[in-house]
């Protein structure tokens, strides 16, 4: 294109083309001396371009554009384009901003205001012969310019002179004095020049009335956009021949050639120091900082919507190229168009407005600093879940702690206290011997403990009765006590009714109170609920200490309907690290101790009354620490698979051993591994229940059949396990089991102990000799895990449903809980729940025939019309019967697995000794949803799991 482009200028030069009529009113760019004084300011400078207006005595306007258009303004403000000019006719000028210098690289002769205007102006050159030159440049050095070229600099206070009288054409004219004094045959595009204000397809005036209805501020354009408008009006009086290529091939070639130009602006603009003469006319800072606005501005040029930063409050250039293509558009069909475009544009910016308040710019604002922002959404979707997402500590991903160290940092708030007790009304009374009594402060607080109560199967039991008793005289006044002597006489009916009544009361609650109740237990939940867990932000499980109140117990304790004390900060130890911001107690009290112990997992702990226990505020499950130790658990039940056949071989020998205590304790690991018992602990008489464990068995707990229901060597179990779960079994044994036990129980009494010779911590330290780490929990889990897995596989039909994979699931887990004796009483609502349940699969059966004898009916009569309609009829009542279909399979489903699971839970092993990787690898291999298996709180307890098992993972 460059050879084509100096072929042209150089035929141009040599053979001797008209000369063009002398300006008459020129800005001449070699020499501003010349121009004539008297010259009215009728032309509109645009980028080296002028505008000419020429008013008619009937009012008609008629500017003729740089390019050669002229437009008919009608004086009702109608306006007309007219045919430009072709090639052999140049429009005459007399109102030019043009240089004078020739084409070819000659030094330019010395102006005059008769000079001819030369046919090639150097500024209106096209990007392409820009570029030629530009590679001339490389090869050839360009000539020194004139003293002349450095005048026109300051020929621009005259038209700042000029500006004071002529508002409308002083912008134009300034630029023209900037942009036309190119004295040397290389002109390159204005890409970083700040001064360029305006557009040069049409002057600020044709805009207004015709094009944008918005304002537009004459103090600064968008540099990106008049390096677009420049390169435009370049290529339309550059070259020759695009006369003879169509207006808008010629405008799509410009906006292409812009657009691969602009995207190397960067490196473009290092050359312009050496290449560009016009730019030696302006400051190095001006140039620099122009510069930077090209790349600033550049990357947001396509957003039609987004206003200009740099001094513009309602200019707005967002039409980008769109405003070029209409220079080449009728002005009645632009108008039209503007109208459309403006209401679009209206929406489309207060769209845009709402969007910069709800999205972050990156593309602007990540470069200095700016923080990036998530949208937000109602309900604080999004954002929600973009917290949940940062808040996962992928703690099974970093090295593990030293051994014996729980934690290196960690800061909390301490326990949340129970409040204050609050005196009953004046108008609840209680009444002894069938008199109004009047109890102090902290006996009526223990009174209304067991008014709550009256209704509970406990207030029946003498132990409880007597136990509450007992305690409720040691906070008595002696008054009181002197009054109050037999517990039958007390009347706390209306205690009760008024504690039934605030318990109804909430339960009534309206929306909003209930709104405002769960946000102050929020604010409570962040205060309390969390702590700094080394740099982490950990859930804390019970961050709230227990309210005074009467013990319960499981089953028959003996000390159920004692008081549980009220615990203040005096009977708590804090433990946190010695660097972070200690617990501060109540006002008024103090800690009993602030220890900084990192081998200890516990944050606060003190001792409860009943039992001397201690309890612990902990982390929550879903923690690293309590994570950490699920995953050591059953990693050490996968490493016993590894050792059990040797075990079973050791045990199995130790039977037939000479000692008794070794018989003892083979016969007893035999229980805890084929029964999965648990090893039991000793307790003190009196204390606790009555529960029992594998090595606290008596003799009154087993009986022996040789034979029982056709199986031999029968051993039956029965006695209360943890928390007084009933344990009754019968389980056929091998030989030498039975007869060890026929000699255990020789010469001994119901209530002497069948493993007198045996005891936990025996056994645990024999198991830890087998392997380490090694106890009966280990075994239990162990067990427990491999009986899932292997339940799995045998109960899973890969062609079965998810409901009918999710019914075996539940199979496997019950076959476990019946392993590890988790029973249950059955609901008291099960029987209703059935009931139910089993009307909704009648009603199912009906549907289905119902839809079963429509579908019959439409098959008739499609058979004898074959028509379309009851084709698709007939193919909509096939589905129908075959959706109720399945709906009733998953009804008889769930009814079967309720059923099944009346007394069985199945939680218990689910959440303590089957290895969740077991699950989530099943989850994962049949396409059955993880949340089908475990809830949210149990995915976040398992999270570990979730991450690491496979599809082929096995135990």
């Amino acid at each position: 294109m460059s050879s084509k482009v100096d072929k042209i200028r150089s035929d141009n030069h040599s053979s001797g083309s008209p000369a063009k009529k002398p300006l008459t009113n020129s800005h001449n760019t070699s020499s501003s001396k010349h121009r004539d004084p008297n010259a009215k300011p009728s032309s509109k400078s645009k980028e080296g371009g002028a505008v000419k207006v020429i008013l008619l005595s009937d009012g008609t306007k008629i500017k003729t554009m740089p390019d050669g258009s002229k437009i008919k303004v009608m004086p009702d403000g109608r306006k007309f384009k007219m045919k430009p000019p072709t090639s052999s006719m140049a429009p005459k000028q007399n109102n030019s901003s043009h240089s004078s210098k020739p084409k070819g690289g000659s030094p330019p002769p010395k102006p005059s205001s008769n000079s001819a205007r030369p046919e090639k102006p150097p500024h209106k050159l096209s990007h392409n012969d820009s570029i030629s030159r530009k590679e001339d440049g490389k090869h050839k050095e360009p000539p020194k310019p004139s003293s002349s070229s450095i005048r026109p600099k300051e020929k621009s206070s005259s038209s700042k002179d000029i500006n004071s009288k002529h508002k409308e054409h002083s912008s134009s004219k300034h630029e023209a004095s900037k942009h036309s004094n190119s004295s040397k045959p290389k002109v390159e595009p204005k890409k970083e020049k700040p001064e360029v204000k305006e557009e040069m397809a049409s002057p600020p005036r044709i805009k207004e009335e015709s094009r944008t209805p918005e304002k537009h501020s004459k103090k600064e354009a968008s540099p990106v956009k008049s390096l677009k408008k420049e390169s435009l009006s370049e290529e339309e009086g550059g070259d020759d021949d695009d006369d003879d290529v169509p207006l808008n091939q010629r405008f799509d070639d410009n906006v292409k050639s812009e657009s691969r130009r602009s995207t190397k602006r960067p490196r473009y603009a290092e050359n312009d120091e050496e290449e560009d003469d016009e730019e030696d006319d302006v400051p190095l800072s001006e140039r620099k900082g122009s510069a930077k606005k090209v790349k600033h501005e550049e990357p947001v040029k396509k957003s039609s919507s987004k206003k200009r930063k740099h001094h513009e409050s309602e200019e707005d250039y967002s039409a980008g190229e769109e405003d070029e293509e209409d220079d080449y558009k009728p002005l009645a069909k632009q108008k039209k168009e503007e109208k459309t475009k403006s209401k679009k544009k209206s929406k489309d910016t207060k769209k845009d407005k709402k969007d910069k308040k709800d999205t972050s710019r990156s593309k602007a604002k990540t470069g200095r600093g700016a923080k990036v922002e998530v949208k937000k959404e109602k309900g604080g979707g999004r954002k929600k879940k973009e917290e949940e997402k940062q808040e996962v500590w992928e703690w099974w991903k970093e090295t593990p702690h030293p051994e014996g160290v729980k934690w290196m940092f960690l800061e909390h708030t301490g326990p949340l206290f129970a409040p204050p007790y609050e005196p009953l009304p004046s108008s609840v009374k209680f009444f002894y011997d069938g008199e109004e009594m009047k109890l102090s402060e902290e006996a009526e607080e223990v009174a209304g403990f067991y008014a709550r109560m009256i209704e509970h199967d406990y207030t029946t039991k003498d132990v409880f009765n007597n136990n509450f008793y007992r305690d409720w005289k040691k906070v008595m006044t002696h008054e009181e006590k002197a009054i109050i002597k037999d517990m039958k006489k007390c009347n706390f009916k209306q205690i009760h009714a008024y504690y039934q009544r605030k318990s109804e009361e909430r339960k009534a609650m309206s929306k909003e109170e209930k709104q405002e109740n769960k946000r102050k237990n929020e604010e409570i939940q962040k205060e309390y609920g969390f702590c700094s867990f080394d740099g982490h932000k950990e859930k804390i499980g019970n961050f709230r200490v227990e309210p005074p109140s009467l013990f319960r117990g499981r089953g028959e304790h003996p000390k159920q309907g004692q008081l549980k004390k009220r615990i203040g900060p005096e009977d708590v130890i804090i433990n946190c690290s010695k660097d972070s911001k200690w617990p501060i107690p109540p006002e008024g009290h103090k800690w009993k101790k602030v220890i900084h112990e990192n081998s200890v997992t516990w944050l606060a702990s003190w001792t409860e009354n009943i039992q001397g226990a201690i309890k612990y505020v902990m982390l929550n499950p879903s923690s690293r620490i309590k994570g950490e130790k699920d995953w050591a658990k059953y990693e050490t039940a996968r490493k016993l698979k590894e050792s059990v056949d040797r075990i079973r071989n050791e045990y199995r020998e130790d039977w037939k051993s000479k000692e008794m205590r070794v018989r003892q304790r083979a016969v007893a690991l035999y229980f805890i591994d084929k029964l999965a018992l648990r090893a039991g602990n000793e307790k003190e008489e009196g204390e606790t229940a009555d529960t029992v464990g594998c090595c606290s068995l008596r003799v009154e707990h087993i009986q022996l059949y040789e034979e029982q229901d056709g199986m031999e060597f029968v051993v039956k179990f029965d006695f209360l396990g943890k928390d007084s779960i009933r344990y009754e079994n019968s389980v056929p044994v091998e030989k030498r089991v039975f007869k060890n036990l026929k000699l255990f129980t020789e010469n001994k009494k119901g209530e002497d102990n069948l493993f007198d010779r045996l005891n936990t911590s025996i056994l645990n330290k024999y198991l830890q000799e087998l392997m380490e780490g090694l106890t009966a929990k280990v075994f239990r889990t162990y067990n427990a895990s491999s009986t899932l897995q292997n339940q799995l596989v045998e109960l899973t039909d890969a062609d079965d449903s998810v409901t009918a994979k999710m019914l075996s699931y539940n199979r496997a887990n019950r076959a476990v809980a019946v392993l590890c004796n988790h029973q249950r009483a059955a609901p008291k609502t099960f029987d209703k729940q059935m009931e139910n349940l089993q009307e909704k699969i009648d009603k199912k059966h009906l549907d289905i025939k119902e839809a079963k004898k429509g579908l019959k009916a439409i098959k008739s009569e499609y058979k004898n019309s074959r028509n379309e309609k009851l084709k698709l009829a007939m193919e909509k009542k096939a589905k129908q019967v075959e959706r109720l279909v399945e709906q009733l399979a998953k009804l008889e489903m769930k009814a079967t697995d309720k059923e099944e699971n009346k007394e069985i839970a199945l939680g218990t092993s689910k959440l303590n000794y089957l290895d969740p990787r077991i699950s989530v690898a099943w989850t994962k291999k049949w396409d059955v949803p993880i949340e089908k298996v475990y809830n949210k709180t149990q995915r976040d307890k398992f999270r570990w799991a979730v991450d690491m098992a496979g599809a082929d993972f096995v135990f």
